[in-house]
């Protein structure tokens, strides 16, 4: 059945995914990809399965789905964002089909969480299921905002949110750990920047918030202040948030991701010496 949402899929170079992405969103008859001036088939790809591609320069994926839903001249008024290694499953779509049909005039969001997959397992525990993110929006009511080398994930909006708690797939590690670890060196140098411009301080009263949100933001802010942040990232996800429970997957995505946030100690000492004019190398 066709279901009246307006699809945004975010690309770049992602000739191995796209053709997944977009079939599996074949009930909306407007999929539309944001396409940064991809060098592969990614284009020709999107376009033999029916989607159409638009160009414009990536800056950040807040800007990259608040400009889609503003110039790429979008069917419908709701609209489901996605990154091209995202999957909708069948279960989103009949839970997609269900809260368009039924949400009222006052609901202009709803909150979505995904399974992120490694090695063809599920991340259950070391990637923290269920993180919320804001992903299926009413046009003209609301906007993504920049945080880190993403969004925030479930931003204030003027109106309801509500929730969709069927998941869709992330297979963040389609293309190889190669490419995973050419992202997040990238991901590490615009986070290390961002820490440097906005050292906010401390809201204490977002630890007690009933938004998992807000929480994870706080704790994200008290994390930046810890010594030994890529042991005690490890320690987190490994163990406070029983990664251990996903075997072998679970092991190599924490010391992946703790790996992650040591790069962004580094370059943040970097860019600090740097801009201090020092030469001296600072201990770690």
């Amino acid at each position: 059945d066709i279901i009246p949402i307006s699809v945004v899929i975010l690309a770049r170079n992602e000739e191995s995914n796209i053709r997944r992405c977009i079939l599996a969103v074949s009930w909306s008859k407007d999929v539309v990809v944001v396409d940064d001036y991809s060098d592969d088939r990614t284009a020709e790809i999107a376009e033999d399965c029916g989607a159409r591609v638009v160009n414009q320069k990536f800056k950040s994926f807040a800007s990259q789905r608040n400009w889609a839903m503003l110039h790429a001249n979008l069917k419908h008024d709701w609209v489901l964002h996605l990154d091209a290694d995202e999957v909708c499953t069948r279960s989103l779509r009949l839970a997609l089909a269900e809260v368009v049909s039924s949400s009222t005039k006052d609901t202009v969001a709803f909150r979505m969480c995904r399974k992120t997959m490694l090695l063809d397992q599920w991340l259950r525990f070391s990637d923290g299921f269920p993180v919320w993110i804001m992903r299926l929006v009413r046009r003209g009511s609301v906007e993504f905002e920049d945080c880190g080398h993403g969004e925030v994930a479930v931003p204030a909006v003027d109106g309801t949110m509500g929730t969709i708690r069927e998941p869709f797939l992330h297979y963040a590690f389609s293309k190889g750990l190669t490419d995973w670890i050419a992202r997040h060196n990238r991901y590490s140098s615009r986070e290390a920047e961002l820490e440097l411009k906005a050292y906010s301080g401390l809201k204490w009263k977002q630890f007690l918030s009933r938004d998992k949100a807000e929480r994870r933001h706080a704790l994200r802010s008290l994390s930046r202040r810890l010594p030994f942040r890529p042991t005690l990232r490890f320690a987190y996800q490994y163990f406070l948030k029983l990664g251990f429970l996903d075997g072998r997957a679970g092991w190599t995505f924490c010391r992946m991701m703790a790996m992650y946030e040591g790069w962004i100690v580094m370059k943040r000492k970097e860019m600090r010496r740097s801009r201090k004019g020092m030469q001296s190398v600072e201990p770690i």
